[in-house]
Protein backbone atom coordinates (compact mmCIF):
# COMPACT_ATOMS: atom_id res chain seq x y z
CA UNK A 1 0.00 0.00 0.00
CA UNK A 2 1.40 3.80 -0.51
CA UNK A 3 2.07 5.72 1.59
CA UNK A 4 0.98 9.09 2.12
CA UNK A 5 3.61 10.69 1.07
CA UNK A 6 3.90 8.89 -2.35
CA UNK A 7 -0.25 8.92 -2.28
CA UNK A 8 -0.15 12.59 -2.37
CA UNK A 9 2.80 13.16 -4.68
CA UNK A 10 1.33 10.73 -7.11
CA UNK A 11 -1.89 12.88 -6.53
CA UNK A 12 -0.21 15.95 -7.38
CA UNK A 13 1.45 14.32 -10.26
CA UNK A 14 -2.02 13.63 -12.07
CA UNK A 15 -3.29 17.24 -11.38
CA UNK A 16 -0.27 18.32 -13.18
CA UNK A 17 -0.77 16.06 -16.14
CA UNK A 18 -4.48 16.63 -16.40
CA UNK A 19 -4.08 20.43 -16.13
CA UNK A 20 -1.62 20.07 -19.01
CA UNK A 21 -4.33 17.85 -21.11
CA UNK A 22 -2.33 14.98 -20.72
CA UNK A 23 -3.84 11.68 -19.73
CA UNK A 24 -1.77 9.63 -16.85
CA UNK A 25 -1.53 5.88 -17.34
CA UNK A 26 -4.20 4.25 -15.04
CA UNK A 27 -2.54 1.09 -12.57
CA UNK A 28 -4.36 -1.65 -13.90
CA UNK A 29 -3.63 -5.32 -13.37
CA UNK A 30 -1.15 -6.78 -15.27
CA UNK A 31 0.35 -3.07 -16.49
CA UNK A 32 2.66 -0.99 -15.69
CA UNK A 33 2.29 2.47 -14.51
CA UNK A 34 5.53 4.17 -15.82
CA UNK A 35 7.70 3.73 -18.66
CA UNK A 36 11.07 3.84 -17.12
CA UNK A 37 11.40 4.56 -13.07
CA UNK A 38 15.14 6.19 -12.30
CA UNK A 39 15.28 5.18 -9.36
CA UNK A 40 17.61 6.79 -5.80
CA UNK A 41 19.10 9.65 -8.04
CA UNK A 42 20.29 12.98 -6.72
CA UNK A 43 17.62 15.22 -8.49
CA UNK A 44 18.58 18.30 -10.41
CA UNK A 45 15.74 20.37 -11.33
CA UNK A 46 17.66 22.72 -13.63
CA UNK A 47 16.92 25.99 -12.37
CA UNK A 48 19.70 26.11 -10.09
CA UNK A 49 18.67 24.88 -6.55
CA UNK A 50 20.26 21.94 -4.72
CA UNK A 51 19.59 17.99 -5.35
CA UNK A 52 16.70 16.30 -3.79
CA UNK A 53 17.08 12.80 -3.61
CA UNK A 54 14.54 10.93 -5.45
CA UNK A 55 12.85 8.86 -8.15
CA UNK A 56 11.29 10.36 -11.53
CA UNK A 57 9.39 7.79 -13.17
CA UNK A 58 8.74 8.57 -17.01
CA UNK A 59 5.00 7.88 -18.68
CA UNK A 60 3.98 8.56 -22.14
CA UNK A 61 6.89 10.74 -22.68
CA UNK A 62 6.75 12.36 -19.92
CA UNK A 63 7.56 13.20 -16.34
CA UNK A 64 4.79 11.54 -14.83
CA UNK A 65 6.18 11.71 -10.79
CA UNK A 66 8.75 12.91 -8.69
CA UNK A 67 8.71 11.22 -5.48
CA UNK A 68 10.86 9.95 -2.81
CA UNK A 69 9.96 6.61 -3.33
CA UNK A 70 8.16 4.94 -6.38
CA UNK A 71 7.65 0.92 -6.26
CA UNK A 72 9.89 -0.80 -8.65
CA UNK A 73 6.96 -2.70 -9.80
CA UNK A 74 5.01 -0.16 -11.21
CA UNK A 75 7.69 0.29 -14.28
CA UNK A 76 8.60 -1.72 -17.52
CA UNK A 77 12.05 -0.84 -17.08
CA UNK A 78 14.41 1.00 -13.78
CA UNK A 79 17.54 2.57 -13.91
CA UNK A 80 19.53 2.58 -10.72
CA UNK A 81 20.88 6.06 -9.82
CA UNK A 82 22.16 5.33 -6.66
CA UNK A 83 24.60 8.16 -6.21
CA UNK A 84 24.44 9.21 -9.44
CA UNK A 85 22.85 12.92 -10.89
CA UNK A 86 19.81 13.21 -12.50
CA UNK A 87 19.64 16.12 -14.54
CA UNK A 88 17.02 18.25 -17.24
CA UNK A 89 18.52 16.80 -20.80
CA UNK A 90 21.16 19.31 -21.68
CA UNK A 91 20.62 21.78 -24.24
CA UNK A 92 23.20 23.29 -26.84
CA UNK A 93 22.29 27.06 -27.32
CA UNK A 94 25.00 27.27 -30.00
CA UNK A 95 25.22 24.11 -32.48
CA UNK A 96 25.99 23.30 -35.96
CA UNK A 97 25.07 19.35 -35.49
CA UNK A 98 22.31 20.06 -38.45
CA UNK A 99 25.54 19.93 -40.58
CA UNK A 100 25.82 16.12 -40.66
CA UNK A 101 22.17 15.14 -38.73
CA UNK A 102 20.92 14.10 -42.43
CA UNK A 103 23.55 11.79 -43.38
CA UNK A 104 23.30 10.42 -40.15
CA UNK A 105 20.88 10.97 -37.90
CA UNK A 106 22.36 9.27 -34.69
CA UNK A 107 23.95 11.99 -34.35
CA UNK A 108 26.90 9.94 -31.70
CA UNK A 109 28.71 12.55 -30.25
CA UNK A 110 25.85 14.76 -29.16
CA UNK A 111 23.86 12.44 -27.87
CA UNK A 112 26.40 10.78 -25.98
CA UNK A 113 27.38 13.94 -24.31
CA UNK A 114 23.66 14.17 -22.53
CA UNK A 115 23.10 16.86 -25.26
CA UNK A 116 18.91 16.16 -25.62
CA UNK A 117 17.70 19.34 -27.60
CA UNK A 118 20.65 21.44 -30.20
CA UNK A 119 19.78 24.83 -31.23
CA UNK A 120 20.96 25.26 -35.20
CA UNK A 121 20.94 27.24 -37.67
CA UNK A 122 23.51 29.90 -35.71
CA UNK A 123 26.10 32.49 -37.42
CA UNK A 124 23.85 33.31 -39.65
CA UNK A 125 23.01 30.15 -41.53
CA UNK A 126 20.18 28.40 -41.72
CA UNK A 127 18.96 25.59 -43.77
CA UNK A 128 15.83 27.60 -44.61
CA UNK A 129 14.66 29.97 -46.37
CA UNK A 130 17.06 28.74 -49.42
CA UNK A 131 16.28 29.55 -53.37
CA UNK A 132 14.25 27.09 -55.06
CA UNK A 133 17.41 25.80 -57.14
CA UNK A 134 19.41 24.75 -54.00
CA UNK A 135 16.38 22.78 -52.25
CA UNK A 136 17.47 19.47 -51.26
CA UNK A 137 14.94 17.59 -49.30
CA UNK A 138 18.51 15.03 -48.77
CA UNK A 139 20.46 17.38 -47.22
CA UNK A 140 17.47 19.24 -45.02
CA UNK A 141 18.08 22.46 -47.19
CA UNK A 142 14.06 23.42 -47.59
CA UNK A 143 12.18 26.67 -49.16
CA UNK A 144 10.90 27.62 -45.67
CA UNK A 145 11.52 26.48 -42.14
CA UNK A 146 8.15 24.95 -42.03
CA UNK A 147 9.68 22.29 -44.90
CA UNK A 148 13.06 22.06 -43.08
CA UNK A 149 11.37 21.05 -39.97
CA UNK A 150 9.17 18.41 -41.75
CA UNK A 151 12.02 16.89 -43.33
CA UNK A 152 14.30 16.92 -39.73
CA UNK A 153 10.89 14.98 -38.39
CA UNK A 154 11.23 12.39 -41.28
CA UNK A 155 14.51 11.81 -40.23
CA UNK A 156 14.08 11.42 -37.09
CA UNK A 157 16.99 12.59 -35.13
CA UNK A 158 18.21 10.78 -32.31
CA UNK A 159 17.98 14.59 -30.30
CA UNK A 160 15.33 17.45 -30.84
CA UNK A 161 16.09 20.44 -32.83
CA UNK A 162 15.06 23.99 -32.69
CA UNK A 163 16.44 26.39 -35.18
CA UNK A 164 17.14 30.19 -35.73
CA UNK A 165 16.94 31.60 -38.76
CA UNK A 166 20.01 32.86 -40.30
CA UNK A 167 20.29 36.30 -41.25
CA UNK A 168 23.36 35.72 -43.18
CA UNK A 169 21.12 33.11 -45.72
CA UNK A 170 18.12 35.43 -46.18
CA UNK A 171 20.56 37.93 -47.74
CA UNK A 172 22.02 35.30 -49.77
CA UNK A 173 18.80 34.51 -50.84
CA UNK A 174 17.93 38.09 -52.27
CA UNK A 175 21.02 39.66 -52.51
CA UNK A 176 24.00 37.12 -53.10
CA UNK A 177 26.75 37.44 -51.59
CA UNK A 178 27.97 40.62 -53.05
CA UNK A 179 29.13 43.83 -50.90
CA UNK A 180 26.81 46.24 -51.63
CA UNK A 181 23.88 47.41 -49.68
CA UNK A 182 20.06 46.07 -50.04
CA UNK A 183 17.37 47.98 -52.24
CA UNK A 184 14.54 49.31 -50.13
CA UNK A 185 12.59 46.39 -52.35
CA UNK A 186 15.08 43.67 -51.29
CA UNK A 187 14.77 44.85 -47.75
CA UNK A 188 11.36 44.52 -47.48
CA UNK A 189 11.78 41.13 -49.15
CA UNK A 190 14.25 39.99 -46.45
CA UNK A 191 12.04 41.14 -43.84
CA UNK A 192 9.00 38.95 -45.06
CA UNK A 193 11.12 36.11 -44.79
CA UNK A 194 12.36 36.51 -41.31
CA UNK A 195 8.58 36.82 -40.27
CA UNK A 196 7.93 33.62 -42.13
CA UNK A 197 10.42 32.12 -40.73
CA UNK A 198 9.75 32.59 -36.72
CA UNK A 199 5.56 31.88 -37.81
CA UNK A 200 7.22 28.93 -38.37
CA UNK A 201 8.74 28.34 -35.69
CA UNK A 202 12.03 29.32 -35.48
CA UNK A 203 13.45 30.58 -32.21
CA UNK A 204 15.34 33.29 -32.94
CA UNK A 205 17.71 34.83 -35.89
CA UNK A 206 21.46 34.69 -36.15
CA UNK A 207 24.38 36.52 -37.84
CA UNK A 208 28.09 35.44 -38.78
CA UNK A 209 29.14 39.43 -39.69
CA UNK A 210 32.57 37.54 -40.05
CA UNK A 211 31.52 35.20 -42.92
CA UNK A 212 30.04 35.81 -46.83
CA UNK A 213 27.27 37.61 -46.49
CA UNK A 214 26.61 38.59 -43.45
CA UNK A 215 29.66 40.45 -43.00
CA UNK A 216 28.58 43.22 -45.71
CA UNK A 217 25.33 43.99 -44.01
CA UNK A 218 25.39 47.26 -42.69
CA UNK A 219 23.82 47.99 -38.93
CA UNK A 220 20.47 49.88 -41.03
CA UNK A 221 19.64 46.15 -42.32
CA UNK A 222 20.51 43.96 -39.47
CA UNK A 223 17.88 46.16 -37.20
CA UNK A 224 15.45 46.41 -39.74
CA UNK A 225 16.01 41.99 -40.09
CA UNK A 226 15.78 42.20 -35.96
CA UNK A 227 13.09 44.18 -35.38
CA UNK A 228 10.25 41.33 -35.75
CA UNK A 229 12.23 39.51 -33.21
CA UNK A 230 10.65 41.75 -30.58
CA UNK A 231 7.22 40.98 -30.50
CA UNK A 232 7.66 37.31 -29.69
CA UNK A 233 10.46 38.02 -27.42
CA UNK A 234 13.06 35.73 -29.30
CA UNK A 235 16.93 36.37 -29.17
CA UNK A 236 19.10 37.98 -32.11
CA UNK A 237 22.41 36.27 -31.57
CA UNK A 238 25.33 37.13 -33.41
CA UNK A 239 28.64 36.17 -34.20
CA UNK A 240 29.60 39.30 -34.06
CA UNK A 241 31.86 40.77 -36.33
CA UNK A 242 35.36 40.89 -34.84
CA UNK A 243 36.39 38.76 -31.37
CA UNK A 244 40.11 40.12 -31.60
CA UNK A 245 41.69 43.41 -32.00
CA UNK A 246 37.91 45.28 -33.06
CA UNK A 247 36.03 43.20 -30.08
CA UNK A 248 35.19 45.99 -27.92
CA UNK A 249 33.44 48.25 -31.38
CA UNK A 250 31.55 44.60 -32.45
CA UNK A 251 30.03 44.16 -28.89
CA UNK A 252 28.88 48.40 -29.53
CA UNK A 253 28.03 47.13 -32.58
CA UNK A 254 25.66 44.04 -30.99
CA UNK A 255 24.24 46.32 -28.95
CA UNK A 256 22.97 48.90 -30.71
CA UNK A 257 21.17 46.60 -33.54
CA UNK A 258 19.50 45.04 -30.56
CA UNK A 259 18.99 48.03 -29.00
CA UNK A 260 17.80 49.61 -32.36
CA UNK A 261 15.80 46.48 -33.08
CA UNK A 262 14.23 46.25 -29.22
CA UNK A 263 14.78 42.77 -28.82
CA UNK A 264 17.13 40.13 -26.73
CA UNK A 265 20.78 40.29 -27.78
CA UNK A 266 23.00 37.05 -27.22
CA UNK A 267 26.67 36.94 -27.97
CA UNK A 268 27.79 33.68 -29.41
CA UNK A 269 30.92 32.41 -28.10
CA UNK A 270 32.03 35.38 -26.80
CA UNK A 271 35.49 35.62 -26.60
CA UNK A 272 38.77 37.70 -26.32
CA UNK A 273 40.84 36.47 -29.46
CA UNK A 274 45.04 36.57 -28.82
CA UNK A 275 46.89 37.58 -25.62
CA UNK A 276 47.22 40.90 -26.73
CA UNK A 277 43.52 41.44 -26.39
CA UNK A 278 43.29 39.32 -23.15
CA UNK A 279 43.13 42.08 -20.87
CA UNK A 280 39.85 43.22 -22.40
CA UNK A 281 37.68 41.31 -20.51
CA UNK A 282 37.06 43.92 -17.70
CA UNK A 283 35.62 46.63 -20.78
CA UNK A 284 33.84 43.58 -22.22
CA UNK A 285 31.89 43.06 -18.78
CA UNK A 286 31.38 46.46 -18.30
CA UNK A 287 29.77 47.31 -21.78
CA UNK A 288 27.08 44.47 -20.98
CA UNK A 289 26.79 46.22 -17.33
CA UNK A 290 26.02 48.86 -18.97
CA UNK A 291 23.38 47.95 -21.48
CA UNK A 292 21.66 46.12 -18.80
CA UNK A 293 21.41 48.88 -17.60
CA UNK A 294 20.04 50.50 -19.68
CA UNK A 295 17.29 48.31 -19.81
CA UNK A 296 18.41 46.25 -22.65
CA UNK A 297 18.38 41.73 -22.09
CA UNK A 298 21.58 40.83 -22.45
CA UNK A 299 23.39 37.06 -22.27
CA UNK A 300 26.25 35.69 -23.86
CA UNK A 301 27.17 32.01 -24.27
CA UNK A 302 30.44 30.05 -24.26
CA UNK A 303 32.41 26.94 -24.89
CA UNK A 304 34.91 25.06 -22.52
CA UNK A 305 38.07 25.79 -24.19
CA UNK A 306 40.87 27.89 -25.36
CA UNK A 307 41.04 27.31 -29.11
CA UNK A 308 38.30 27.91 -31.72
CA UNK A 309 37.17 26.80 -35.02
CA UNK A 310 36.79 28.41 -38.39
CA UNK A 311 37.48 28.25 -42.03
CA UNK A 312 40.88 28.87 -43.02
CA UNK A 313 40.07 31.64 -45.07
CA UNK A 314 39.39 33.70 -41.69
CA UNK A 315 42.80 34.19 -41.59
CA UNK A 316 41.91 36.96 -44.96
CA UNK A 317 40.68 40.15 -45.16
CA UNK A 318 37.24 40.66 -45.62
CA UNK A 319 37.39 42.64 -48.78
CA UNK A 320 39.36 39.46 -49.85
CA UNK A 321 36.36 37.69 -49.89
CA UNK A 322 33.50 39.95 -51.97
CA UNK A 323 31.27 37.79 -54.34
CA UNK A 324 31.92 34.79 -52.70
CA UNK A 325 34.20 31.56 -52.95
CA UNK A 326 35.14 31.07 -56.77
CA UNK A 327 35.64 35.32 -56.01
CA UNK A 328 37.50 34.73 -53.28
CA UNK A 329 39.84 31.60 -54.96
CA UNK A 330 40.53 33.74 -57.74
CA UNK A 331 42.08 36.58 -55.64
CA UNK A 332 44.45 33.95 -54.12
CA UNK A 333 46.13 33.62 -57.25
CA UNK A 334 46.48 37.15 -58.49
CA UNK A 335 50.02 38.11 -58.52
CA UNK A 336 49.28 42.33 -58.41
CA UNK A 337 46.91 41.44 -54.73
CA UNK A 338 50.01 38.66 -52.99
CA UNK A 339 51.74 41.17 -51.02
CA UNK A 340 48.50 43.19 -49.57
CA UNK A 341 46.64 39.42 -48.47
CA UNK A 342 50.44 38.68 -47.36
CA UNK A 343 50.75 41.30 -45.51
CA UNK A 344 47.26 41.30 -43.97
CA UNK A 345 47.21 37.43 -43.10
CA UNK A 346 50.65 37.74 -41.12
CA UNK A 347 49.12 40.83 -38.81
CA UNK A 348 46.68 38.24 -38.01
CA UNK A 349 49.25 35.32 -37.67
CA UNK A 350 50.89 37.86 -35.47
CA UNK A 351 48.01 38.03 -33.07
CA UNK A 352 47.31 34.17 -33.07
CA UNK A 353 51.17 33.66 -31.86
CA UNK A 354 52.41 32.21 -35.03
CA UNK A 355 51.35 29.37 -37.61
CA UNK A 356 51.39 26.70 -35.61
CA UNK A 357 48.54 28.29 -33.93
CA UNK A 358 46.51 27.10 -36.31
CA UNK A 359 45.84 23.32 -37.16
CA UNK A 360 44.17 21.95 -40.12
CA UNK A 361 40.30 20.44 -39.50
CA UNK A 362 39.63 19.54 -42.34
CA UNK A 363 40.08 19.54 -46.50
CA UNK A 364 37.75 18.77 -49.23
CA UNK A 365 40.25 18.13 -51.85
CA UNK A 366 41.68 14.39 -51.25
CA UNK A 367 45.54 14.86 -52.20
CA UNK A 368 45.69 17.51 -49.19
CA UNK A 369 44.09 14.49 -46.43
CA UNK A 370 47.72 14.42 -44.94
CA UNK A 371 47.27 18.07 -43.83
CA UNK A 372 44.20 17.25 -41.69
CA UNK A 373 45.37 17.43 -37.82
CA UNK A 374 48.51 19.39 -38.35
CA UNK A 375 49.77 22.91 -36.86
CA UNK A 376 50.30 24.65 -40.30
CA UNK A 377 53.69 25.68 -38.76
CA UNK A 378 54.97 22.69 -38.91
CA UNK A 379 53.50 21.17 -41.83
CA UNK A 380 55.12 23.05 -43.61
CA UNK A 381 58.31 23.09 -42.44
CA UNK A 382 58.18 19.79 -43.23
CA UNK A 383 57.48 20.38 -46.89
CA UNK A 384 60.04 23.09 -47.38
CA UNK A 385 57.67 25.89 -48.20
CA UNK A 386 56.28 29.00 -46.60
CA UNK A 387 53.29 28.73 -44.60
CA UNK A 388 51.71 31.09 -46.66
CA UNK A 389 51.91 29.61 -49.79
CA UNK A 390 51.13 26.59 -48.10
CA UNK A 391 47.73 28.11 -46.85
CA UNK A 392 47.03 29.26 -50.03
CA UNK A 393 47.08 26.25 -51.97
CA UNK A 394 44.79 24.36 -49.34
CA UNK A 395 42.58 26.87 -49.67
CA UNK A 396 43.38 27.28 -53.35
CA UNK A 397 43.11 23.23 -54.06
CA UNK A 398 39.91 22.88 -51.99
CA UNK A 399 38.04 25.59 -53.61
CA UNK A 400 38.02 27.26 -49.96
CA UNK A 401 36.55 24.89 -47.93
CA UNK A 402 39.16 23.92 -45.24
CA UNK A 403 38.94 24.13 -41.78
CA UNK A 404 41.10 25.39 -39.07
CA UNK A 405 41.41 25.24 -35.63
CA UNK A 406 42.98 28.32 -33.96
CA UNK A 407 44.48 28.56 -30.77
CA UNK A 408 43.78 32.12 -29.27
CA UNK A 409 42.56 32.27 -25.61
CA UNK A 410 43.22 32.68 -22.46
CA UNK A 411 42.29 29.88 -19.91
CA UNK A 412 41.49 32.16 -17.10
CA UNK A 413 38.57 34.10 -19.58
CA UNK A 414 37.15 30.94 -20.05
CA UNK A 415 36.65 30.87 -16.08
CA UNK A 416 35.17 34.35 -15.89
CA UNK A 417 33.25 33.98 -18.61
CA UNK A 418 31.67 30.52 -17.53
CA UNK A 419 31.63 32.30 -13.96
CA UNK A 420 29.36 35.21 -14.98
CA UNK A 421 25.45 34.29 -14.52
CA UNK A 422 25.13 35.76 -17.86
CA UNK A 423 26.61 32.86 -19.58
CA UNK A 424 24.95 29.50 -20.87
CA UNK A 425 27.43 26.57 -22.10
CA UNK A 426 27.55 25.99 -25.78
CA UNK A 427 29.56 23.29 -27.84
CA UNK A 428 29.60 25.30 -31.34
CA UNK A 429 30.37 21.88 -32.52
CA UNK A 430 28.99 19.68 -35.21
CA UNK A 431 27.74 15.74 -35.01
CA UNK A 432 30.38 13.66 -35.51
CA UNK A 433 30.86 9.86 -35.04
CA UNK A 434 33.36 6.87 -34.32
CA UNK A 435 32.42 5.39 -37.79
CA UNK A 436 30.28 6.14 -40.21
CA UNK A 437 29.56 9.37 -42.75
CA UNK A 438 29.82 11.99 -39.70
CA UNK A 439 33.51 10.47 -39.32
CA UNK A 440 35.49 12.72 -41.32
CA UNK A 441 38.66 15.11 -41.24
CA UNK A 442 40.01 16.48 -37.61
CA UNK A 443 37.26 17.86 -35.72
CA UNK A 444 37.45 20.03 -32.54
CA UNK A 445 37.13 18.54 -29.39
CA UNK A 446 34.63 20.08 -28.38
CA UNK A 447 32.18 18.30 -30.80
CA UNK A 448 32.42 15.50 -28.56
CA UNK A 449 32.89 16.53 -24.92
CA UNK A 450 31.71 19.97 -24.38
CA UNK A 451 29.11 19.07 -21.54
CA UNK A 452 31.29 16.55 -19.40
CA UNK A 453 34.27 19.06 -20.06
CA UNK A 454 32.11 21.31 -18.07
CA UNK A 455 30.89 19.37 -15.21
CA UNK A 456 34.70 17.69 -15.03
CA UNK A 457 36.83 19.88 -15.53
CA UNK A 458 35.00 23.26 -14.55
CA UNK A 459 33.08 22.10 -11.57
CA UNK A 460 34.55 18.78 -9.93
CA UNK A 461 38.74 19.57 -10.53
CA UNK A 462 38.54 23.42 -10.77
CA UNK A 463 35.51 24.53 -8.75
CA UNK A 464 34.64 27.51 -11.03
CA UNK A 465 30.97 26.60 -10.81
CA UNK A 466 28.60 24.41 -8.49
CA UNK A 467 27.12 21.15 -9.88
CA UNK A 468 23.77 22.77 -9.72
CA UNK A 469 25.07 26.27 -11.53
CA UNK A 470 26.36 24.19 -14.29
CA UNK A 471 23.27 22.14 -14.48
CA UNK A 472 21.14 25.04 -14.83
CA UNK A 473 23.58 27.10 -17.70
CA UNK A 474 23.07 24.27 -19.21
CA UNK A 475 19.57 23.09 -19.38
CA UNK A 476 17.16 25.71 -17.65
CA UNK A 477 18.92 28.97 -18.80
CA UNK A 478 19.25 27.95 -22.33
CA UNK A 479 15.12 26.59 -22.64
CA UNK A 480 14.52 30.15 -20.99
CA UNK A 481 16.17 32.07 -23.21
CA UNK A 482 15.09 30.40 -26.56
CA UNK A 483 11.31 30.10 -24.84
CA UNK A 484 11.19 26.35 -24.85
CA UNK A 485 8.62 26.00 -22.14
CA UNK A 486 8.61 22.05 -21.36
CA UNK A 487 12.64 21.66 -21.78
CA UNK A 488 15.34 22.28 -19.32
CA UNK A 489 13.61 21.34 -16.11
CA UNK A 490 12.70 17.87 -14.46
CA UNK A 491 8.91 18.35 -12.94
CA UNK A 492 5.48 16.48 -13.56
CA UNK A 493 3.68 17.05 -16.55
CA UNK A 494 7.01 18.28 -18.93
CA UNK A 495 9.12 16.45 -21.56
CA UNK A 496 11.21 13.38 -20.61
CA UNK A 497 14.67 14.73 -21.92
CA UNK A 498 16.84 13.38 -18.82
CA UNK A 499 20.73 12.68 -18.46
CA UNK A 500 21.89 10.33 -15.80
CA UNK A 501 25.31 11.20 -14.88
CA UNK A 502 28.07 10.37 -12.19
CA UNK A 503 29.81 13.21 -10.89
CA UNK A 504 32.44 11.91 -9.71
CA UNK A 505 33.98 10.80 -12.90
CA UNK A 506 32.34 12.49 -15.71
CA UNK A 507 34.82 13.85 -18.32
CA UNK A 508 35.27 14.89 -21.86
CA UNK A 509 38.37 12.53 -23.56
CA UNK A 510 37.95 14.05 -26.80
CA UNK A 511 41.74 16.07 -27.52
CA UNK A 512 43.46 18.36 -30.22
CA UNK A 513 45.78 15.27 -31.19
CA UNK A 514 43.24 12.55 -30.75
CA UNK A 515 39.29 14.19 -30.73
CA UNK A 516 37.72 11.30 -32.05
CA UNK A 517 36.52 9.83 -28.26
CA UNK A 518 33.32 9.89 -26.75
CA UNK A 519 33.08 11.32 -22.90
CA UNK A 520 32.94 8.82 -19.97
CA UNK A 521 30.42 9.29 -16.76
CA UNK A 522 27.11 9.54 -19.05
CA UNK A 523 25.40 6.83 -17.69
CA UNK A 524 21.92 6.63 -19.28
CA UNK A 525 20.08 9.88 -21.53
CA UNK A 526 16.46 9.78 -22.07
CA UNK A 527 14.79 11.58 -25.04
CA UNK A 528 11.43 12.23 -25.02
CA UNK A 529 10.74 9.30 -22.44
CA UNK A 530 13.27 6.64 -24.71
CA UNK A 531 16.70 5.80 -24.25
CA UNK A 532 19.11 6.63 -26.06
CA UNK A 533 22.19 6.01 -24.42
CA UNK A 534 22.40 3.30 -21.89
CA UNK A 535 26.13 2.23 -19.90
CA UNK A 536 27.43 3.32 -23.69
CA UNK A 537 25.63 1.55 -25.61
CA UNK A 538 23.05 2.98 -27.70
CA UNK A 539 19.24 2.51 -27.49
CA UNK A 540 17.42 1.57 -30.66
CA UNK A 541 15.17 4.41 -30.38
CA UNK A 542 15.59 7.87 -32.15
CA UNK A 543 12.43 9.85 -30.66
CA UNK A 544 14.00 13.56 -31.29
CA UNK A 545 11.57 15.67 -33.25
CA UNK A 546 11.77 19.62 -33.55
CA UNK A 547 10.58 22.15 -31.10
CA UNK A 548 9.29 25.66 -31.18
CA UNK A 549 9.22 28.37 -28.96
CA UNK A 550 6.50 29.48 -26.64
CA UNK A 551 6.31 32.93 -27.71
CA UNK A 552 2.37 32.96 -26.66
CA UNK A 553 3.09 35.52 -23.13
CA UNK A 554 6.51 37.48 -24.97
CA UNK A 555 7.23 41.16 -23.86
CA UNK A 556 9.65 43.69 -25.29
CA UNK A 557 13.12 43.25 -24.55
CA UNK A 558 14.08 43.73 -20.89
CA UNK A 559 17.53 42.88 -18.51
CA UNK A 560 17.35 40.28 -16.33
CA UNK A 561 17.27 37.26 -18.70
CA UNK A 562 18.22 34.77 -16.01
CA UNK A 563 17.18 35.12 -12.62
CA UNK A 564 19.56 35.46 -9.28
CA UNK A 565 20.29 32.38 -7.46
CA UNK A 566 21.41 32.45 -3.90
CA UNK A 567 25.29 31.43 -4.39
CA UNK A 568 26.02 32.16 -7.77
CA UNK A 569 29.52 33.43 -8.70
CA UNK A 570 29.04 36.45 -10.38
CA UNK A 571 32.81 35.82 -12.02
CA UNK A 572 33.99 39.32 -13.81
CA UNK A 573 30.79 41.04 -14.71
Amino acid sequence: MPTRRQFLAESGTFLALAGLGIAPAIHLPGRKRYDILIRNGHVFDGLGHDATQADVAIAGGRIAAIAPRLADDTASDVIDARGLAVAPGFIDIHSHADGTMFEDPRVESVIREGVTTVIVGQDGSSRAPARADRVSRKRGIAASMREMFRDIDALPSSVNVASMVGLGTVREVVIGDDDRPATPEELRTMIALVEAALDDGACGASTGLEYVPGEFAPVSELIALSSPLAARGLPYATHMRNEDDRLLKAIDEAITVASGANCPLEISHIKTEGKRNWGKIDDVFARITHARDQGLDVTFDRYPYTAYQTGLSNLFPDWSENGGSAAFVKRLGDPSLEQKLRTAVMDKITMLGGWDSVLISSVSNGADHAAEGQRLGTYAKSLGKDPYDVAVGLLTRSHDNVGMVGFAMSEDNIARFLQSPLCTVCSDGSAVALSGPAHSGHPHPRSLGTFPRVLGRYVREKHVLTLPQAIHKMTGATAARVKLADRGRLAPGLAADVVVFDPATVIDRATYVKPFQYPEGITAVIVNGAVAVREGQRGSHRTGHTLRPDTAHATPSSGGAHRPQAGRALGGA
